[in-house]
């Protein structure tokens, strides 16, 4: 029964929520405003709350409850509350504030939602920049944002800004709007199960229908009425029982902010709920154009076809148009459902399932995204068996099989999916992961074909369906060998061909056709520049006896100086081992130099030497490396002196603007004249490298009269491993500023090949090709990304590059390949089949082979059997028993007694990892400061990483061979994985 009196009902709202209150009181500024008690129980609570706020939290109303009370005690705690901000432990203090069961519901989903991806938000946030945010959102207050700014880590301060986050009023919408504010738009998808907008409408949909079911006569009794059976509802948790919407869209809005994508299964809805939930989040009924039907038709009645259109043609959303209609015809027919999408980029899994995936089938089927940053690749089996359309990167789903060949309980099978769709299938060839899967599929083709022989169960394999714009003709010059090279494709995966047959006005008027324009920079005769630094290369050949038959600056001069500085490592020529390490530089230098700016060229070189001298100072730190490097430097000194005799020079003709690289000066004029033009305009720049990327950028912003007509660029590289002189870009990093790109906060892109094929990047009025010499398949996807109205794509080279001609070439190979498709498609299905099973019989031959040979070279040597030696001095580095391998790819050192070999160089990058290692700082031999590795720090041990490409491995059999190695899988030894086992651990001396 309530109590009638106002002091007992506030000890009774007390004690009914203590639970609730508990959990959202931030303790230490409570205490500031809560005058009654005394200073030492405060300063006692205190020192508890730093350990266990909660605990903290429960002992101070015990306080408080604890008779006699003095006056005033209530008005006192909802003040102190307040002052705090803690707000919403305060809706518990009032029966007019008391939140309704849908409301505590949501509440506790959200918290559980935080609670479950806090691993993911805590790598991906900036503490800083988000705690801004939320402290003009009033998420968050001034004494948060102090203590939190003071963390010593990104991950502490996360982890306590979500923890005060989580303890106001409303948090959960103004989280979603921060993380919109810093276009974190992956997070709010995994946050909420849609895109920002698609919350923003369920809260409007909310708004909407609850205000329409108050108009409809309830009156003030009948609230009054609800909150009262809402308050017997409770139990002393102060937690609901059975919670009731108070509307169907409030039900649906907690449904959407239930589905966590990282967990999509914790709050699965039943059946039921999923068909009334449609008619209040409706997905659009999809329509293909005729041409798009024609290419799905071969799939919808259960074929294995490739889908060729062009780029922007409409082919994923083809591609769900298919999944909806394979999943809903195989639960009509009973038969189980099952689609899995591979892809081949990260920011693919994305895009796929922001765009496209989840919007048109989110109303009756689970859809999951999972990467290489996504947890969910840890229980990649679960999370298949719990939903029904899978997007993943290929190499997530190999791995699996891999595993399941193992164990099978650790793993899928190719017959747990009944649709098999690979975008980008134009990669399916040998040596790539796309191939390695659909080996396995063809594999077990041919195993039921024996088994359906011998009247025994065959084993069931996914529907395929591939997805290109360009599957090219591999290099072919005729059109025989391009029909071969479809073919291949197609018997690769198992799949017919289709494309448009005819002529169709649809697609010609969906597909732009961008204007081509060729800028042709004419070859400086003088360039003093470029002249100096070839003398300086002839000094260094002609010091170490290195004589090339190639021209400086080209790409043969440079295959030719890598294999000699190869040859001279194993023949322990430690000479000309070093100079060509510097002849690689210089010669980097003139493509650069070819490329963009000479003082470009110059800080390349500028970087590299002041690298070799802070290693010189660092080794010459320890009295026996000095007395070492005394009877070997003759090359180094030699080297060195060279580059600082004629640095200055190099300085003073770098300032000459009459020598400066003629493409650069076509290159302004295009961009010029376009965004000059249109003052709307958007653009991206291909290049070749990293380096020119983000040198181009820089020229870029240092020019004003770009900055007078509007231009502001970034540029967009690669997220693999970070190059000697230029570190690579997060996958954050590019979505980032694709998300500018889009909003048009940036409006040119500098990019390389990251951005070629694939990536959601705003249609652009001009795509330029700087310097590029690429094939047929990266000309077609490159110029797909001008489909703006009246685009244009320039080709910007030097006449003497060959990149023109090449460019005349993929323009016939183009033609070629569309041919070689129409005949294919034309092909007597008789002669089709025959082609196709001879390269399938071929491609299962080559894999047994492949794998044949692995085997024997996993295992013809063990790791006692070599001996790794610095590249640079050939001194002894480790055996090959003291190499552990971590998570099959990093190969470290655990003997102790290592550390004593190197030095820790100067800590550049601190890259974290979603996985339980990171890498800090470089490892130089003590000897000579040649780079062995980096340091690695594994689950809070610092471990040394090698490069097997700093070593000589030197071959204990009766040969006695010696060879250098660009990676770890072409060593034919299978070294043992990294255990925190006592073998691995020794005494400290």
């Amino acid at each position: 029964m309530e109590p009638d009196n106002s002091e007992e009902i506030h000890v009774y709202m007390i004690e009914m929520f203590r639970s609730r209150i508990c959990s959202n009181i931030m303790v230490i500024p409570v205490l500031d405003h809560m005058h009654s008690l005394d200073q030492e129980f405060k300063d006692t609570l205190r020192a508890k709350a730093k350990g266990e706020n909660q605990e903290a939290a429960r002992m101070l109303l015990d306080q408080i409850l604890r008779e006699p009370r003095g006056l005033g005690w209530f008005e006192e705690l909802v003040t102190a509350l307040g002052e705090a901000e803690c707000s919403q432990a305060n809706l518990y203090l009032s029966p007019e504030k008391l939140p309704s069961p849908q409301e505590e519901d949501k509440h506790d989903h959200c918290k559980k939602l935080i609670s479950l991806l806090c691993a993911t938000l805590i790598q991906k946030l900036e503490p800083k920049e988000m705690t801004e945010r939320c402290l003009g959102k009033k998420i968050c207050t001034e004494e948060d944002a102090h203590i939190i700014n003071r963390m010593p880590n990104q991950f502490d301060a996360n982890r306590e800004l979500l923890s005060r986050i989580t303890k106001k009023k409303d948090w959960f919408q103004h989280l979603v709007d921060v993380l919109h504010d810093l276009a974190k738009n992956e997070l709010i998808i995994e946050l909420t199960g849609g895109t920002y907008e698609e919350f923003i409408e369920g809260i409007k949909e909310v708004k909407a229908a609850c205000a329409k079911h108050t108009s409809k006569g309830q009156d003030d009794s009948v609230n009054s009425e609800v909150t009262d059976q809402q308050t017997d509802r409770r139990d002393v948790t102060g937690d609901s029982s059975i919670p009731e919407a108070s509307c169907s869209a409030q039900s649906d809005l907690d449904v959407s902010l239930n589905k966590s994508v990282e967990s999509p299964d914790l709050y699965r809805e039943p059946e039921e709920k999923v068909e009334h939930r449609t008619s209040h989040s409706p997905v659009r009924e999809m329509t293909l154009r005729d041409y798009q039907m024609e290419v799905a038709k071969p799939a919808l009645d259960g074929e294995n076809i490739v889908i060729c259109l062009p780029t922007g043609s409409g082919k994923t959303r083809v591609a769900v148009y298919i999944a909806r209609r394979h999943l809903d015809e195989r639960k009509e027919k009973k038969l189980k459902p099952k689609v899995i999408v591979l892809v081949n980029k990260v920011p693919l899994v994305e895009q796929h399932y922001r765009n496209e995936f989840h919007p048109h089938m989110k109303d009756r089927y689970s859809v999951t995204k999972i990467s290489g940053d996504c947890q969910l690749k840890i229980s990649f089996p679960q999370t298949v068996m719990k939903n029904d359309v899978i997007i993943c990167t290929a190499q997530i789903l190999e791995n699996s099989l891999i595993q399941a060949e193992e164990d099978e309980e650790e793993g899928v099978k190719l017959s747990d999916f009944s649709l098999l769709i690979i975008d980008e299938c134009h990669h399916t060839q040998k040596g790539d992961v796309y191939n390695n899967i659909m080996i396995r599929y063809l594999k077990q083709k041919k195993r039921n074909k024996r088994s359906h022989k011998l009247q025994e169960p065959v084993v069931p394999l996914p529907q395929i369906l591939g997805l290109t714009a360009s599957p090219g003709v591999g290099g072919a010059n005729n059109s025989k060998k391009a029909e071969e090279h479809i073919l291949k494709i197609c018997a690769n995966l198992d799949s017919k061909i289709k494309t448009v047959q005819e002529f169709n006005h649809q697609l010609e008027n969906q597909v732009k056709h961008p204007l081509k324009r060729v800028e042709i920079a004419e070859d400086n005769n003088k360039s003093p520049f470029g002249d100096k630094i070839k003398d300086m290369m002839i000094s260094i050949e002609g010091f170490s006896g290195l004589f090339p038959s190639n021209d400086h600056g080209s790409q043969s001069y440079e295959q030719w100086v890598v294999q000699k500085e190869k040859t001279a490592a194993k023949e322990g020529n430690r000479k000309q081992h070093v100079c060509a390490l510097h002849l690689k530089k210089y010669n980097d230098a003139l493509q650069i130099y070819d490329t963009i700016r000479m003082n470009d060229a110059l800080m390349h070189l500028k970087t590299f030497y002041d690298e070799e001298t802070k290693r010189a100072i660092l080794l010459n730190e320890s009295e026996e490396a000095c007395s070492l490097m005394d009877k070997i430097d003759e090359t180094d000194k030699f080297l060195t002196d060279l580059f600082f005799a004629h640095k200055t020079k190099l300085e003073q003709l770098a300032e000459i603007k009459e020598y400066e690289n003629e493409k650069l000066t076509r290159l302004r004029r295009s961009i010029m004249e376009e965004f000059t033009r249109n003052s709307k305009a958007r653009g991206i720049i291909f290049t070749k490298t990293r380096q020119s990327a983000v040198a181009l950028c820089q020229w870029i912003d240092d020019n004003e009269k770009f900055k007078e007509v509007g231009i502001q660029a970034n540029y967009i590289i690669g997220a693999g491993s970070n190059s000697e002189f230029v570190k690579s870009m997060t996958q954050n990093e590019q979505k980032k500023v694709i998300h500018k790109f889009s909003s048009g906060e940036i409006n040119l892109l500098i990019a390389t090949s990251v951005a070629e094929e694939g990536l959601d990047i705003k249609e652009c009025n001009i795509v330029i090709v700087y310097g590029l010499i690429h094939n047929e398949i990266a000309m077609v996807q490159t110029r797909g990304r001008a489909r703006a109205e009246e685009s244009a794509v320039v080709l910007v080279a030097s006449r003497s590059s060959g990149a023109i001609d090449h460019d005349s070439v993929n323009e016939y190979r183009e033609g070629l390949m569309h041919k070689a498709i129409q005949k294919v498609q034309k092909m007597d299905p008789a002669i089709f089949a025959d082609k196709i099973q001879e390269f399938q019989a071929q491609s299962i031959v080559e894999s047994k082979v492949k794998k044949s040979k692995d085997l024997q070279k996993v295992y013809q040597k063990d790791p006692s059997k070599i001996t790794f030696l610095c590249k640079k001095c050939q001194k002894r580095v480790c055996s090959g028993l003291d190499i552990r391998v971590i998570e099959n790819m990093h190969h470290v050192v655990t003997d102790p007694k290592f550390k004593k070999r190197y030095k820790k160089g100067e800590n550049k990058t601190l890259q974290e990892k979603l996985a339980d290692y990171q890498t800090n700082g470089d490892i130089i031999c003590n000897n000579c400061g040649r780079t062995w590795g980096t340091i690695m720090v594994h689950k809070g041990t610092e471990l040394p990483c090698l490069k097997i490409c700093n070593f000589v491995i030197n071959y204990k059999d009766e040969k006695m061979t010696k060879d250098t190695l660009d990676v770890w899988r072409d060593l034919p030894i299978k070294f043992p994985p990294f255990r925190f086992h006592s073998d691995d651990e020794s005494d400290d001396d």
